[in-house]
């Protein structure tokens, strides 16, 4: 029964530290009824919270956008996350966060004076697969018929959940999302394509979400000279580029070989790819060294 808790380290909820079986929330929690919260995931390196101040900046901008309370002050959330990580072992772990509007009779109409659901947990990150770095993954590409605030990472995700269903179901390891003809993102990723001398990847706006993964390889890119620019591309430009990435906090930069029929390139992954791979653990190692330095 309790299987599914193995890989979960830690658990909060409103205030309490509790073991993963015992996190419940209310019935009428308007995450449950609504999907009306707003979430976060953070990569854990070696104890530490990856990107945490990007992460946590982007959690309260969404809250202040979607009219939730903040619930906690940098402060507090600083004492959530030390509790959490307490028995974090030296192996990746990912932090997951979620705050609801909260537990109040069922109206659509914003309740007042009601306290926001805090939920927060880590668990072990599954390390991203060697195989799937050396070849790389397939993808196909989808309609992209979700809402057009795509921006605010809402925990309302059943498109995204049903899109990358049907990646699955077609034997992708992700949809990439097209609307009119240009590439959004996938379904739980940002897309980048190299064509000619540069990489791209959509620019930030209302149709994607502006991943802190694809921040960090967009200023890996400007700091070590690699030609960019955040614009936007078609699908069919995309299936001819020299290279394909996608990024996640979960699976950092995984690169492209297959879309839908084609092969991407010669079908492996690309000398671009390839430094900016390198690049990202360069940068991982030295955020380990330096959180290191700093608890001695």
């Amino acid at each position: 029964m309790n299987d599914m808790f193995d890989d979960v380290v830690s658990a909060y909820i409103n205030g309490e530290f509790v073991a993963p079986a015992d996190a419940h929330i209310s019935a009428f929690d308007r995450g449950l009824i609504f999907g009306d919260g707003i979430y976060e995931v953070v990569p854990i390196y070696g104890g530490q919270a990856f990107r945490w101040d990007a992460h946590l900046a982007r959690l309260n901008n969404n809250l202040d956008t979607v009219g939730i309370r903040r619930p906690c002050t940098r402060q507090e959330w600083e004492q959530v996350l030390t509790g959490l990580l307490s028995r974090v072992s030296d192996k990746a772990h990912y932090l997951y966060i979620q705050v609801t509007r909260g537990v109040a009779p069922r109206n659509h109409l914003f309740p007042e004076s009601i306290a926001p659901t805090v939920f927060a947990y880590v668990q072990k990150l599954a390390p991203v697969a060697n195989r799937s770095v050396a070849k790389g993954v397939t993808v196909v590409t989808i309609a992209d018929f979700r809402w057009h605030r795509c921006d605010i990472k809402t925990t309302s995700l059943i498109a995204n959940v049903w899109l990358r269903q049907q990646a699955k179901e077609q034997g992708a390891a992700e949809a990439v999302l097209v609307r009119d003809g240009v590439v959004t993102e996938g379904a739980a990723t940002n897309v980048f394509a190299v064509i000619g001398d540069i990489v791209l990847t959509a620019p930030r706006g209302p149709n994607l979400l502006p991943g802190i993964t694809r921040d960090l390889v967009v200023e890996l890119m400007d700091r070590h000279g690699v030609a960019y620019e955040e614009r936007a591309f078609t699908e069919q430009q995309m299936i001819d580029a020299e290279e394909v990435w996608i990024t996640s906090s979960t699976n950092e930069i995984m690169p492209v070989s297959r879309i839908n029929d084609h092969a991407v390139a010669q079908g492996r992954p690309g000398p671009v790819f390839q430094r900016m791979y390198d690049l990202f653990q360069q940068y991982k190692a030295q955020c380990r060294t330096d959180a290191k330095q700093n608890v001695g």
